[in-house]
């Protein structure tokens, strides 16, 4: 994988990237479509009958067609959103307002990330329903038998991610949807993690709502997907009012059109959209599963290395394999110190609560470390990680 990292021009800047997580590196071809964008075209999509417009239109829908391809969907059920924060947000205040009531209940798990425990904690509230916590197991996972035991007649959602941000446990999502759905209910599933770490087909998965990033599969930030079921999409009434949603506005009523086009208010990330259209293309020629394998081997190296060679770390996802998450702390040494060590040798890492301050609490520590790799990360970027680490605990007193 290492004939990749030309791709990326930060990588030109000799930091050590470890916290792909938060949001991945931008190859070149990424950030060319943007400028392209602003250097070639630079007008809206849906406005006016210029050829200009005509043709960022159809590329702009064409971007579409690729996500949808991506994740084995329809056209007709991608909708652009600002992010994957955002995607949660709309199905909670709109989809959510619609079908719980008082008394209902909304099930999450711990370990969810704030975006999808806090739309979902508010709803509840608003509406007078109980938030249900599952039980998730030593790695971060629901299993569907802990599922079942928290479901009843009163559950009207289930919002649980495919990969922990903290774990990177994967969820059994087609198992997980068969037990929500024997109790009628619906699943939202927060695909911020899954999405570049395992292939999906949401048609196979019976999932009813996937959001997801740009920025975390080598795209864009500012631009996400909600993917929902044509027909929830069809029941579901825009929360966001303005230009190109509608079909015709009068005095007394205004009607809208069909999904996903009734989500889209205003001026949408246009640029960011082409570039995350870039994005998928440089993903499929690489290819995910190619990526996985790689990710997972860099991750064996790195972990067993770290057991055999730093004193005192406790790994709390040790297990967790199929992702390239190494959730860590070292005794007596507090995660951002670490991580502040790690930075002064141009190592990035991400320490602190990773948004999910409920599991934080729940692992009864403060905060943790957390390195995330991608496939231009390297051998030998993992072994200076170690040597850094090595010396944390002879001289960070003397450094802090």
């Amino acid at each position: 994988m290492n004939k990749y990292r030309k791709d990326f021009p930060m990588l030109k800047h000799d930091y050590i990237y470890f916290n792909n997580a938060s949001t991945s590196l931008k190859p070149q071809v990424v950030i060319d479509s943007i400028v392209d964008y602003y250097s070639n075209y630079s007008v809206n999509t849906n406005r006016g009958v210029d050829s200009l417009g005509y043709e960022v239109t159809k590329k702009y829908e064409q971007v579409r067609e690729k996500v949808a391809n991506f994740i084995s969907s329809d056209k007709d059920e991608i909708v652009f959103t600002r992010g994957a924060t955002d995607s949660l947000n709309l199905v909670a205040n709109s989809f959510g307002n619609l079908i719980v009531d008082e008394g209902d209940e909304v099930v999450v798990s711990v370990v969810e990330h704030h975006a999808n425990f806090i739309p979902w904690q508010e709803l509840c509230k608003r509406k007078g329903a109980k938030l249900v916590l599952v039980p998730v197991l030593e790695d971060g996972t629901v299993t569907p038998e802990n599922l079942r035991q928290v479901m009843s007649d009163k559950t009207k959602i289930v919002a649980l991610n495919h990969v922990s941000n903290v774990m990177g446990g994967i969820n059994d999502l087609k198992n997980l949807a068969k037990v929500v759905h024997e109790f009628n209910a619906y699943f939202v599933v927060d695909g911020s993690q899954g999405i570049i770490h395992e292939k999906i087909n949401v048609k196979n998965l019976d999932i009813d709502f996937y959001a997801f990033s740009a920025h975390k599969m080598y795209g864009p930030m500012g631009v996400g997907v909600l993917y929902g079921k044509k027909e929830l999409l069809e029941m579901m009434p825009p929360i966001v009012f303005g230009g190109e949603m509608i079909e015709s506005v009068t005095i007394e009523k205004t009607t809208y059109k069909k999904a996903p086009y009734k989500f889209e208010a205003g001026t949408m990330m246009v640029p960011e959209v082409l570039g995350f259209g870039a994005a998928i293309d440089y993903i499929n020629k690489i290819g995910l599963k190619n990526i996985n394998e790689y990710v997972r081997k860099l991750r064996d190296y790195l972990v067993d290395k770290l057991l055999k060679e730093v004193k005192d770390i406790e790994i709390y996802n040790l297990n967790n394999k199929d992702t390239g998450f190494v959730t860590f702390n070292i005794k007596n040494i507090h995660s951002h110190d670490v991580a502040s060590l790690l930075d002064k040798e141009k190592i990035i890492v991400r320490a602190g609560h990773h948004c999910a301050e409920p599991y934080m609490n729940a692992l009864n520590v403060v905060a943790t470390v957390r390195v995330s790799l991608a496939f231009y990360n390297t051998y030998e970027e993992c072994d200076r990680l170690v040597d850094v680490l090595k010396k944390a605990g002879d001289y960070i007193d003397v450094l802090f």
